[in-house]
């Protein structure tokens, strides 16, 4: 038997396209991105999803597996919010601490969240009921797709990626969110001038993040030579070994950002720091 069964993708009814090669790549040839957990709602999520499901759940339709997006299918910001106004596009929004309070302090922007883990978004959803807000919707799906074709090119203001799985592991290091690929679909998105920032605790991903936004035609670093040497949050990981050996070098390259105001203290954010975890914060400007 073949090591890979025949996927839906690749049956007359469902061709291949561009736009679905992403989530065929994810389900079948290329290593995972993320861990699928379970989905099963229950008591508060279960009635947030019943609730405000109807109104701020981006309904799209599937076209591989049940967290892809037809090739077909295309984002229309200005209908979907009733407005036109700056969108602020989470991927990996997890449990919604990010987005929602982002969205509550800028009320004047449109927020998408995005995130595969179902339980996550009706957590969401429950905190974005909880403050009554208009200007969140959440969409459970791959971000390739949300990034390759489901958002038009150019229309997003703000692309935050916070935190992503770090597969610490060396032999998993291929399985990183953030890579040249990725940023290709990142700049895809974002209109000339948009930020792309990202945060991570892992002080190699840190390093890998930053060789990925020097690498892009596409970005350029906004703080390029900042917070070097001492000052340098990779400085401090050497120096502490919290997640590395320690060497106790100095990061002569810098580049980092000052810690981002508009993206809240979350609990996991805050169990890092109680573990002694260096934040870092990277800000890339699409050129």
């Amino acid at each position: 038997m073949s090591e890979h069964p025949e996927s839906p993708a690749t049956t007359p009814g469902n061709p291949v396209t561009p736009g679905s090669q992403a989530s065929f790549g994810t389900y079948r040839r290329q290593p995972l991105s993320f861990v699928r957990r379970g989905t099963r709602l229950q008591g508060r999520r279960q009635a947030a999803w019943d609730e405000h499901a109807d109104a701020y759940v981006v309904d799209v339709p599937r076209h591989v597996a049940d967290t892809s997006v037809h090739p077909d299918y295309v984002f229309d910001a200005a209908a979907e919010f009733g407005r036109v106004a700056p969108l602020v596009v989470e991927i990996g929004s997890g449990l919604g601490e990010a987005v929602v309070a982002a969205a509550e302090a800028s009320p004047e922007r449109n927020f998408l969240a995005v995130e595969v883990y179902r339980p996550g978004l009706a957590n969401t959803l429950l905190r974005i009921g909880q403050r009554g807000l208009t200007n969140v919707r959440v969409v459970q799906a791959n971000a390739p797709e949300v990034l390759g074709s489901m958002l038009p090119a150019g229309s997003v203001d703000e692309l935050w990626v916070f935190f992503p799985d770090p597969w610490h592991k060396t032999r998993h290091h291929k399985r990183r969110m953030v890579k040249d690929t990725f940023a290709a679909l990142a700049a895809r998105v974002l209109a000339p001038g948009g930020l792309w920032r990202l945060a991570t605790d892992w002080s190699g991903y840190a390093q890998q993040m930053r060789d990925v936004v020097a690498a892009s035609p596409d970005f350029r670093n906004a703080h390029d030579g900042e917070l070097a040497g001492p000052a340098s949050p990779l400085t401090a990981a050497w120096a502490s070994g919290v997640d590395c050996e320690p060497t106790g070098e100095s990061d002569t390259v810098g580049g980092w950002a000052p810690r981002f105001e508009g993206r809240t203290l979350t609990s996991f954010e805050n169990k890092a720091l109680k573990a002694g975890r260096v934040i870092f914060d990277l800000t890339a400007v699409r050129v």
